[in-house]
């Protein structure tokens, strides 16, 4: 399983309709991806709009070539984009263990 993790900045003003915005595209565009996971979307409580958003694919390739490549990332950006300040740092990690 490969994570994907996304560092958003918005303006805090935002927070709201950012928070809705973002479940949206995530239950209506993410979601319906080829190996898709799951994912969680984290608030900071030290910095006011900063967002960690985590999306679990099957393989990197999932998210790197069939999403980003298609028109759903399009889709997608034009549901969260308007609310960046910046575009968002992505990287992707590796699960090596977890406890629940």
């Amino acid at each position: 399983m490969i994570l994907e993790h996304a560092d958003i900045r918005i303006d805090p003003a935002n927070a709201a309709d950012f928070e809705v915005a973002i479940v949206h595209g995530l239950n209506s565009v993410i979601a319906k991806a080829q190996g898709y996971c799951g994912h969680k979307v984290n608030r900071s409580l030290e910095s006011p709009g900063r967002y960690i958003l985590t999306i679990f694919w099957a393989t990197l390739e999932d998210h790197t070539v069939g999403f980003r490549q298609s028109p759903a990332f399009t889709e997608w950006r034009s549901i969260v984009g308007p609310f960046f300040l910046q575009p968002p740092v992505v990287e992707h990690m590796e699960l090596v263990n977890q406890a629940d």
